[in-house]
Parts: structure tokens; C-alpha cells; sequence
């Protein structure tokens, strides 16, 4: 399959309803005021904004036994999906800006919906494999993908087919926290980010290999806690020292995007109120996101 040039089509879900706390909300608000869609346009891109879903903010509703605000984090699901499967039938790839890490769900429903079968190639700084007794399902997003034992319905059952996913379809690439998968029962390829320091192309053409065996499509999840915190001062949850540099995530993304069968990406995770208050952080995300994405 020769590569197309992807025709954009940028969606913002601001939430944080399965996150540890809020802010996430905040992302796509302020990366749009920081300029995404005119560093896009300036970078030669053909790109469409499809707006903004609701704002959906973090509330405690915790049940025992269960994730907290399952019902609330279910709700953004089942409104995003449909809306990334519009961008996707005006033919357009899908940028999704977050929010929290259980949008790749979204993301991932809606393609599987639209284009069949599709891998993650899932850019993170962890692997989102935990399961309940963990309380935030911020960090269990590929868990419920895959439907591993634990996993809550309402989430897990999220698309047109459960599991969303099966463990040949996701690779890891770019994590610096310590293995999730403590069950062994993911045997995906994992790409760690000292792998990917080393050689950030090379790893991102791995992952894409590694996604598409039997597949025409993948998908691309990045979590910007991939970064070194310490660098860039943008995740949620950060990781201090042991993280990605800008230029490197920037490498992996641009080959990522190059490769034949890419479908669409999240960006999600950015919560303003860690960054710099002129908001040069955000500035610097755009900045690396456009060049990234016109090659």
C-alpha cells in the first residue's frame, strides 16, 4: 500500500472523567489558543477542525469494588466514538485531542467501526494494563481494550466488538515505567524508550510491523508523559528523568504518520496547569506536533 497524504481532521475531547484527578479537561482548549491548527495549516497540511465535544470534568463517584466514575468515563466514550467515526467518513484522519488515555478506546472503536481491523500502536510512558482493585481507569485503558479479566462492562463492551482488541494487535513503544503486564497475559511487542532513544525510527517502523500483520490499518495513541517530565513540563502524571525528549517523540511520530495503513492518532494527557505559565509549553507541543506531522 503506497502512503497517502492524510487529509486532518482535528477533534478535541476535553475530559478528564477517568482521570486521577482534573486539568486533563483543560488540553484541548489550550493547545487550540496556543495555535495547533494554524502551526498545521502553516505546516502545508490540509486540515479540518471538527470542534470540540462537551467539557466533561473529573467529579468522585466511587462504587465499591469498581473503577471510580465508570459511568461518567462510558459516557465520553460512547459520545467520541461516533464523533471520530464522522471525521472518518469525510475521509479524513482523525487527530483526537484530550483528555485522558481511555479516549485510544474511542479512537480504536471508531476505526474498527469504519475501516475494519486495525492495530495501537500506543506511545506512552506506561502500558494502561492495570485492573481493578486499581480505583482510576486512566491508567486501565488497554487493559479493557483487550477485555483481560477485571475489566468493567461498560467499558470493556465500548465498539463493535469485545475485546476491541487482541494482543498481536498493540505494540509499546516509548515506556519508562516499570512492566504492567504482571499476569503475562499480553504478549505484545513492547519497545521500551531506552530502545527508542537509541534508534526512534527504526522502533517506530518495528511497531508498525509488529501492529499490521494481517492488517492494512493502525492506529497511534501518545500520551505526553512519554516526555521527561524534567524537559517538558506537560503530563498529567509525570515521569522525571527517564522519559523521551521532544525531537525523538517528533521522530517516532513523523514515521509513524509516513507509514502505509496510518489511520489516525490521540494526543491526549497534556494538563495546562503543569506547564509553563506564559504557556511556552504548550507553544513547544504545537510546535513539535506540526512539524511532526508535515514530515
Amino acid at each position: 500500500m503506497t502512503p497517502a497524504v492524510p487529509r486532518w481532521g482535528v477533534l478535541g475531547v476535553p475530559t478528564s472523567a477517568a482521570a486521577h484527578a482534573p486539568g486533563l479537561e483543560k488540553g484541548p482548549a489550550a493547545l487550540r489558543a496556543a495555535g495547533l491548527l494554524d502551526a498545521l495549516a502553516a505546516a502545508g497540511l490540509d486540515v479540518t477542525d471538527a470542534g470540540d465535544r462537551p467539557v466533561t470534568r473529573w467529579r468522585s463517584a466511587v462504587e465499591p469494588g469498581r473503577p471510580n466514575d465508570v459511568a461518567g468515563a462510558a459516557a465520553v466514550l460512547a459520545d467520541a466514538a461516533p464523533a471520530i467515526g464522522r471525521v472518518l467518513r469525510e475521509g479524513r484522519v482523525p487527530l483526537v485531542l484530550g483528555g485522558d488515555c481511555t479516549l485510544a478506546l474511542a479512537l480504536v472503536s471508531a476505526a474498527v467501526a469504519e475501516l475494519g481491523d486495525v492495530g495501537l500502536v500506543y506511545v506512552d510512558g506506561g502500558q494502561d494494563l492495570l485492573l481493578p482493585p486499581e480505583p482510576i481507569l486512566d491508567a486501565m485503558g488497554v487493559a479493557h481494550a483487550l477485555d483481560l479479566p477485571g475489566a468493567v462492562p461498560e467499558i470493556a463492551g465500548l465498539g463493535p466488538r469485545r475485546p476491541l482488541l487482541t494482543p498481536d494487535a498493540v505494540c509499546f513503544l516509548g515506556y519508562s515505567d516499570e512492566e504492567e503486564d504482571v499476569h503475562g497475559l499480553v504478549p505484545s511487542v513492547r519497545l521500551p524508550a531506552g530502545q527508542v532513544l537509541a534508534d526512534p525510527a527504526g522502533c517506530a517502523r518495528r511497531a508498525v510491523a509488529a501492529v499490521t500483520g494481517g492488517r492494512e490499518r493502525f492506529v497511534v495513541h501518545v500520551d505526553v508523559d512519554v516526555l521527561d517530565f524534567f524537559a517538558v513540563p506537560a503530563a498529567d502524571i509525570p515521569i522525571y528523568g527517564r522519559g523521551l525528549d521532544l525531537d525523538t517523540l517528533g521522530t517516532v511520530l513523523s514515521t509513524l504518520v509516513a507509514q502505509p495503513g496510518f489511520a489516525g492518532a490521540t494526543f491526549v494527557e497534556f494538563n495546562p496547569d503543569r506547564g509553563a505559565a506564559d504557556g511556552s509549553t504548550a507553544r513547544s507541543l504545537v510546535d513539535a506536533l506540526a512539524a511532526a506531522l508535515g514530515g
